[in-house]
């Protein structure tokens, strides 16, 4: 036999090999019908016994859908970002338009409802023209086609973690590489677990049921997936609403996800300058196939064929980009963040991002827009998001006191958190601590004096007694700390008063009210300065970056030297308020997954060592002060009648700027400040207002908004001992011999009383009066 007629023949053996593969699925598809069918012959014993081998039935397991994320507007939840590996929403059978399921068995599978899960004839047609041409042909039954879709979502789900190491990422590709291998590979032995498993389903599955899977599962090009999805993406409808042109043109797709797609105008093969040729073709091919089939009359066809393929793309936003329309992509990221870290979504970083970007999830939070856009437009009515003279931040966020409940979370930058972020934008969440949002905090300035209040009273002084406000060098040795903080040593400590004033012997009340540093100073060296951080801790108080700065007890954090984010900072206030019980932040109420049940989430935890009642009482009447006339926060309070306190808060060179307030209901903190850099906003002007007075012209209109959803209470009156003038205690004998120079705590020399980088705060020596 010479060489040409040898090529003719290589053939032979594919074609023998394919007729046996169809012999075998005849046999199979005879024996889903009846089971008892009689085999003769060692041949047909071999290729039971092959199938035997095999499992019967292929597991359905949960397709990947897109999550949901909502905020509420007048009472409705609206939809305000979502996440996907794959843009997939599945639905009913009813929720699909028949004209597509239709479509989508005249053309893939007319025998679909006559067979039993192996299209026999189809089988044979496939395996000759395979043989003939080299490659696979056709002849899968929708039931197998459905059956390899879910052989290649299991391999889905191990694709590569991009957060993970080099090395890890290298292993964990070649694993999705072989499974993807192994479930799409051109050859019989897949054929035939495509076989088994698709005769498996048929007895667990409806023809019905089986269709709709297949519509759900399906690669519509790209990264949608599903028919619910693809009508949206491509035509802008639900697929109850496709036309049988649009339903002919995406069982065209499915042929060719990636080459027949129609969301590439550009293309030259395929796009909008020859009317999406390919597609087009494809299509038609299908309309044909329906009228053949007799699903459509031939008006219908005809009519069909001359409608132009117009898409409507309508591209479903991934991630929390989307949410910036609602001002509220900081807070989605807050809630991104809270589930890809909390272990009731998951074991693992993996289980979490998964649980996330696949789960089909309603995730119901408890951001309120309308309170949300009133507080970004009272921030962005001042603050820019860029200035030409310093690196200009500021936010707003906001609680219920009592549940934890975040209400806004603005700021004055918009959200980009892609590779290369516009200019004026951040991913970075000023309001949050560093792992939910990359901020190290702010010095929080004279707005930590609240906690200085809280163990002054702690230890039973009273508001009326009176303090020398008149020193302004403190030596290390004035001031004393219990176990466990060792903060105290260095040299000593310089106070100033915010506008250089001096003060002599000042009430607390007025000191509080007027925001005096150096009565406040000397407040410290009466106290236990580790009681101050405890107070402070007994309301969930921590550093927002511990790593890099941390939350430290010494002289200078008196004066509100520790870094706090403003989240941290009004869910203190919220506990003073609470009667002295903090309840950490939440922001999801609830989540329900893709089968309707609800998913645990994460509760408030309140604080196991609250503050005394009584002391809470006592400080918040004493910080009322703040908010009244002559008070530094004055001209803040909306005047509504709702009782409100709060404190002021400046740090050195007036780099920060805080108000933090709270009702009975709830509570806020409001920052602005340098992100980075030491400029001074007191030399700055904000559409006419001055840089140190701007805070209080952003929280007006904030407190009135949440005063008027949420309402407040009086407070409690405090005690007749926090209030009460001291009794003089007799005059002091005066020590025989000099004075002593102050020594240095040698366990911390060196350290001075600088605590840390200025992010955001002062130079940490001297804090700031509000």
């Amino acid at each position: 036999m010479n060489g040409s007629a040898s090529r003719r023949w290589t053939w032979a053996p594919a074609l023998i090999g394919f007729v046996a593969l169809s012999a075998v699925a005849g046999v199979l598809a005879a024996a889903a019908v009846t089971p008892a069918v009689a085999l003769t012959g060692s041949a047909a014993d071999s290729t039971i016994g092959v199938f035997d081998g095999l499992p019967e039935y292929i597991k359905v397991e949960p397709l990947a859908q897109a999550s949901t994320m909502y905020a509420t507007s007048n009472g409705q939840q609206i939809p305000i970002a979502t996440f996907y590996s794959q843009n997939r929403e599945e639905v009913g059978w009813n929720d699909i338009a028949q004209t597509l399921k239709d479509a989508a068995v005249a053309t893939e599978d007319p025998r679909f409802y006559e067979h039993g899960g192996i299209d026999v004839t189809g089988t044979v047609r496939g395996a000759v023209l395979t043989a003939l041409h080299r490659d696979v042909q056709g002849g899968s039954s929708i039931t197998q086609q459905y059956v390899k879709n879910i052989l290649v979502q299991r391999c889905e789900n191990k694709q590569p973690d991009i957060t993970a190491t080099a090395a890890v990422q290298k292993k964990q590709l070649a694993i999705f590489a072989s499974c993807y291998n192994d479930a799409t590979k051109v050859d019989p032995v897949r054929k035939l677990k495509e076989m088994r498993y698709a005769i498996g389903l048929e007895k667990e599955y409806t023809k019905n049921q089986i269709l709709q899977s297949y519509l759900n599962i399906a690669l519509f090009g790209g990264r949608v997936y599903g028919v619910q999805s693809a009508a949206s993406y491509y035509f802008g409808v639900p697929a109850s609403g496709l036309t049988l042109p649009q339903s002919a043109t995406l069982v065209a797709i499915l042929n060719n996800p990636d080459n027949l797609r129609i969301d590439k105008p550009n293309d030259k093969a395929n796009g909008a300058a020859n009317g999406y040729a390919e597609t087009l073709d494809r299509r038609n091919y299908v309309l044909d196939r329906m009228l053949a089939a007799g699903k459509i009359t031939t008006k219908e066809r005809d009519d069909a064929i001359a409608t132009k393929i117009e898409p409507k793309i309508t591209p479903k936003q991934n991630g929390c980009m989307t949410a910036q329309q609602y001002n509220a992509a900081f807070f989605c990221d807050f809630v991104e963040r809270t589930i890809e870290q909390n272990a009731i979504f998951g074991a693992t970083d993996d289980d979490r991002t998964a649980f996330l970007s696949r789960g089909g999830l309603k995730i119901y939070t408890t951001l309120n827009l309308d309170l949300q856009n009133t507080a970004q437009q009272a921030l962005s009515a001042y603050i820019p998001p860029t200035s030409p003279r310093l690196n200009l931040g500021a936010s707003n966020v906001s609680v219920e006191v009592g549940t934890g409940r975040v209400i806004t979370m603005v700021q004055n930058r918009p959200y980009d958190n892609t590779a290369e972020p516009a200019p004026g934008t951040t991913a970075v969440n000023y309001n949050t601590d560093y792992e939910y949002g990359g901020s190290e905090g702010f010095q929080t300035g004279s707005a930590y004096k609240a906690f200085d209040l809280l163990q002054w009273l702690q230890e039973g002084h009273s508001l009326n007694e009176s303090v020398d406000g008149s020193m302004h060098l403190f030596p290390q040795t004035m001031f004393h700390s219990s176990a466990p903080c060792r903060d105290i040593g260095g040299a000593p400590w310089p106070v100033a008063n915010d506008e250089g004033e001096s003060a002599g012997n000042t009430s607390v009340m007025t000191a509080t009210a007027q925001s005096i540093n150096s009565v406040f100073a000397m407040m410290g060296t009466k106290v236990d300065l580790c009681g101050i951080k405890q107070r402070a801790q007994d309301l969930l108080v921590h550093g927002a970056d511990e790593a890099q700065n941390p939350f430290r007890a010494n002289p200078s954090a008196v004066l509100g030297t520790n870094y706090i984010a403003p989240l941290t900072m009004a869910t203190a206030y919220a506990g003073i308020a609470n009667n002295g019980v903090a309840c950490s932040a939440i922001a999801i109420d609830k989540v329900v997954d893709a089968e309707g049940a609800e998913h645990a989430v994460p509760k408030s935890e309140c604080s196991t060592t609250p503050i005394d009642p009584g002391v809470a009482a006592g400080a918040i009447y004493a910080l009322q002060g703040v908010l009244r006339g002559g008070g530094t926060a004055a001209s803040a309070n909306p005047g509504d009648g709702i009782p409100i306190f709060g404190k002021t808060g400046t740090t050195d060179g007036s780099v920060s700027n805080w108000l933090v307030t709270s009702t009975t209901k709830t509570a806020q903190a409001t920052w602005v400040g340098n992100v980075v850099g030491s400029v001074a906003l007191r030399r700055q002007s904000f559409q006419g207002v001055g840089g140190g007075n701007v805070k209080f012209a952003i929280v007006k209109p904030i407190v009135r908004a949440l005063n008027a959803a949420y309402g407040g209470d009086a407070f409690a009156a405090p005690a007749g001992k926090y209030t009460k003038a001291p009794t003089p205690p007799p005059a002091a004998t005066p020590a025989p011999g000099p004075a002593q120079p102050p020594q240095p705590d040698p366990g911390n020399a060196g350290n001075g009383d600088n605590n840390g980088r200025g992010n955001g705060g002062g130079d940490g020596g001297r804090g700031g009066r509000g």
